[in-house]
């Protein structure tokens, strides 16, 4: 990280089904700062699900609903943001995130994140003849966008409380001489 960044806030980003939501509910609660899902933040501007933006408008409208969403959340502080998936895959998205938090990577291994997901039926990008080969595809094409985290920590083999502190650990490990 940085030496001139200031994180006030945290960031966690990640394919589905690594624990983006659990664990940073939890990591929240530990820190004593206010949680907010990016999806969650979208769905209840537009009173519409993720599927239905999907189906109706198209990936490229939830993608500028999720910049807009990003910009608004710089000015907030003590804040656990929890990103769609694919939000990292724009680079002003990351780089705007980088501004205001510590960006961590929760990561985990196609079948791990399979085992997670596969009985979630409001995961539009799963929607496919064969979602486990479409998450091998979309890992592998966000991989380098999930990379320029500034920690990246797999949640395979961690429960939800051993990731949360582990992010707890390393947000007070990246601010401990920003005080």
């Amino acid at each position: 990280m940085e030496i001139h960044r200031r994180p006030v806030n945290l960031a966690l980003i990640g394919f589905m089904g690594t624990g983006k939501t659990s664990v940073g509910r939890h990591a929240a609660e530990l820190l004593g700062f206010e949680f907010l899902d990016t999806d969650e933040l979208i769905q209840a501007r537009t009173g519409r699900t993720i599927g239905d933006i999907f189906a109706k408008d198209g990936e490229p409208a939830f993608r500028a609903l999720e910049r807009q969403v990003v910009q608004e959340l710089s000015a907030r502080e003590k804040t656990m943001i929890a990103t769609g998936g694919g939000l990292p895959t724009h680079p002003e998205n990351l780089a705007a995130l980088k501004s205001f938090a510590l960006v961590i990577c929760l990561w985990a291994s196609p079948e791990k994140i399979w085992e997670r997901v596969r009985n979630q039926s409001h995961r539009p990008l799963l929607h496919d003849a064969d979602p486990q080969k479409k998450i091998r595809e979309l890992l592998a094409a966000r991989e380098p966008f999930y990379k320029q985290a500034d920690v990246l920590i797999n949640t395979d083999l961690r429960s939800v409380r051993e990731a949360a502190q582990q992010v707890v650990l390393q947000f007070k490990l990246a601010t401990r001489h920003r005080r």
